[in-house]
């Protein structure tokens, strides 16, 4: 993928930092909280030093765990094992008390958390607000570069632009292999190309949500200067190491999307939440692939996002019954190839900021299609033979054209020729035997 971020000077990062913490206050969570997390981490673990569990709960070791571990040790909850002189407290080596051990094994029943400590969520949705004001703005130059490696007819090219730069929502609709799921990549990766910040999970009354996900988030490596295992903030950034810088998301789901993933997922064994498909994508891109595919109705999971894409806020539900509400700063892109009267009604369509079809390619446009593609796989290209293919595949039997068609049969034709020990070559030969290989009359 060119790095459009160079090409155009579009700015990498948000302006965004989130502030340090010198005290526990900063953090937004009570002390004893902090501490049952810290004991939970030190009863899976064992032995950790105070820089080691520093870097566990993802905090900065002076002002904050030394202060829970000092409170700790005062209830006789843990208690010092090594120590090694003139390397300060975060050196020393801690473990857990029987009575910690009690007190953990009680935490656990509540929730078995035990990791980086939570970000409350009224910080978190600031957070979200701030960074998304600085979103990419596209202009036509940088849409050519964007959709280069397609080939898209010139109306079609006008509507893509404003529609990206609406960052709200896309309904791509049109004949399957025309490029829709294309189109939505390339907009998901230059939205990539700018960064964000996270926290690893969000605090909810008393709960947590896990937010971070390594499948689904990447992250930015940042410069640091601090030596490894210290568990302070980086001294680079300075900032609350609560929170990961990544690329802004860009999540794609499809045929296993459930109204249940829409909303947080109680886990009833280890009693935490995982966030849900929006959340994660928060301040970048959703991509709702094959929709109508679904095993639930199209209507009720429209019926779920009118209130999201209309208001740019969610709300979801605890397991206590609670309703929440979340930022949602989410480009939703929807790609189908079922006819749109089949799955919404105006109303819905109303609420969509863009719709678009992406349609057949022209003949003109087949042709640069098939070009290039067989220019990057090295299949021979002539137009003559083109010209055979399109009369006598496609207009003597009245086939559609489809944007996917030249890579496929493109791809028929090494299968073939590297059976055959001869060169990959657009002849009519060939494109015979592989068009009756890949054509199904239907």
């Amino acid at each position: 993928m060119t790095d459009l971020t160079e090409q155009t000077k579009l700015p990498r990062g948000t302006g965004y930092l989130p502030p340090m913490i010198a005290n526990v206050d900063d953090t937004g969570l009570s002390l004893l909280w902090l501490q049952e997390l810290a004991l939970k981490i030190m009863y899976f673990q064992g032995y950790l030093t105070g820089f080691k569990v520093a870097e566990e709960l993802a905090l900065p070791f002076t002002g904050v765990t030394d202060q829970i571990l000092e409170a700790l040790k005062r209830e006789k909850l843990i208690e010092i094992k090594t120590s090694q002189m003139g390397l300060g407290e975060g050196s020393y080596q801690y473990a857990i008390t029987g009575a910690g051990i009690t007190r953990a094994r009680e935490a656990l029943e509540r929730s078995q958390y035990a990791g980086p400590a939570p970000v409350p969520l009224a910080i978190y949705n600031d957070a979200i607000h701030n960074q998304n004001r600085n979103r990419i703005v596209v202009t036509p130059r940088t849409m050519r570069q964007l959709l280069s490696e397609l080939v898209i007819s010139e109306d079609t090219f006008k509507l893509l632009g404003p529609a990206l730069n609406s960052g709200t929502s896309i309904f791509l609709y049109g004949p399957p292999g025309n490029g829709k799921s294309s189109i939505a990549h390339a907009f998901g990766n230059l939205i990539m190309s700018q960064n964000m910040y996270i926290p690893y999970a969000l605090y909810l009354d008393g709960l947590v949500v896990k937010l971070f996900d390594s499948a689904s988030h990447k992250l930015v490596p940042e410069e640091d200067t601090t030596p490894k295992g210290t568990g302070s903030v980086k001294t680079a950034t300075r900032r609350d190491p609560r929170w990961v810088k990544i690329q802004r998301p860009f999540i794609v789901t499809g045929g296993e999307l459930t109204l249940e993933g829409l909303d947080l997922v109680f886990d009833d064994i280890h009693k935490y939440y995982e966030a849900p498909f929006q959340v994660k994508a928060n301040g970048g891109t959703l991509l709702i692939d094959d929709f109508g595919r679904q095993l639930v109705r199209p209507r009720d999971l429209l019926n779920r996002w009118i209130v999201p894409l209309e208001s740019r806020v969610d709300y979801l539900t605890l397991h206590t019954g609670r309703k929440v509400e979340i930022p949602f700063d989410v480009l939703v892109v929807f790609a189908t190839n079922l006819p749109p009267k089949d799955l919404v009604d105006e109303a819905f369509l109303r609420r969509l900021r863009h719709k678009i079809e992406i349609g057949d390619p022209s003949y003109e446009g087949y042709r640069e299609i098939f070009r290039r593609v067989a220019q990057a796989k090295k299949v021979q290209y002539d137009d003559e033979v083109l010209a055979y293919l399109l009369q006598e595949w496609y207009i003597k039997r009245n086939r559609k054209l489809r944007a996917s068609h030249p890579r496929d049969l493109c791809d028929q034709i090494l299968d073939i020729a590297g059976y055959m020990s001869t060169k990959p070559v657009l002849s009519r030969e060939m494109i015979d035997q592989a068009a009756q290989s890949y054509f199904v009359e239907l």
